[in-house]
């Protein structure tokens, strides 16, 4: 049976870090992974701009539009090789945001220009969806001042 071994040596304190380090890693937060955002409205429209380096948006991104929440998914694939060594770095990522109340869901854009993502959707004029309800009294009681 082979057993893997590494071709280059770091010395036997790097290796005792990564030991260390790698029951905790599953508790981290996927710091390579994260999409930054920042939302802002801008000409009646409420504007969604996502950080996404390195990333085809025909084949790696999907926006979708559902009940006041704008998720996006993506994707990242990227290979480097140099002579006889491979790196290679992977992973999905998904963030969604919940939409201000008064959105046109059916008038969605969205952009992608220099590793930025901008996913843009018109405000509804906003309504007075206020009311006043008025409060009935049981038959048979009386009014009292």
């Amino acid at each position: 049976m082979s057993v893997p071994m590494r071709r280059e040596s770091r010395g036997l304190v790097p290796d005792l870090f990564d030991l260390l380090e790698a029951p905790l890693a599953a508790m981290r937060p996927m710091a390579g992974q994260q999409m930054r955002l920042e939302d802002y409205v801008r000409d009646d429209r409420y504007v969604l701009r996502a950080e996404l380096p390195g990333i085809d948006p025909e084949k790696d991104v999907e926006i979708s539009v559902s009940n006041g929440v704008l998720t996006i998914h993506a994707e990242r694939r990227h290979e480097e090789r140099q002579g006889h060594r491979t790196e290679f770095r992977y992973g999905t990522f998904t963030r969604s945001v919940v939409l201000p109340p008064n959105v046109d869901e059916n008038d969605v854009k969205a952009t992608y220009d220099q590793g930025i993502l901008e996913v843009s959707v018109r405000l509804a004029e906003e309504r007075e969806e206020r009311r006043r309800i008025p409060i009935e009294r049981p038959e048979g009681q009386r009014q009292q001042d």
